[in-house]
């Protein structure tokens, strides 16, 4: 007997994901600043934060001009997160602002409110980026893509 190949569930579904790549994009409009958002599954490793660096470096995150790169990580079915600033960011806001992301994060995800959280999220790090790396105006190109990074 043969078994028929199952297709893996996506993540989100098209409308979910088209709400985050706006989220990204409107959190992008008056700052240079570049949001990622990659979703995986599981976590390859006990640390997300080390998982998060990875897939900074391989989606070439640290490469923008003024090293402005935000990088939110998940892994929906472990419950794991990692939210990680590029060096130009992370000096401006300090850990404080990092661990307010966390703290908000945790807050949906307690409630099952995935896509809200990391709306919201993606929300307050436009707002910072745009506070100390604001649009400039001629000089200012969009680094990185805007879509969602999907892991296995």
């Amino acid at each position: 007997m043969r078994i028929p190949f199952l297709k893996q569930k996506e993540i989100f579904s098209e409308t979910e994901k088209n709400r985050l790549v706006q989220a990204i994009r409107v959190a992008e409009r008056l700052t240079s600043g570049e949001i990622r958002l990659f979703v995986e599954n599981h976590c390859k490793y006990v640390n997300p934060l080390e998982r998060a660096q990875e897939v900074f470096n391989s989606l070439d995150m640290a490469k923008t001009r003024l090293r402005n790169g935000v990088l939110v990580y998940v892994a929906i079915k472990d419950h794991q997160f990692a939210i990680l600033g590029d060096q130009g960011i992370h000096e401006k806001v300090g850990n404080d602002f990092w661990e307010k992301e966390a703290e908000l994060l945790i807050s949906h995800f307690q409630r099952d409110r995935i896509i809200e959280g990391i709306e919201a999220c993606i929300a307050e790090i436009g707002a910072s980026l745009r506070t100390h790396f604001p649009h400039e105006a001629g000089n200012d190109a969009n680094e990185l893509p805007d879509d969602i990074v999907f892991g296995k």
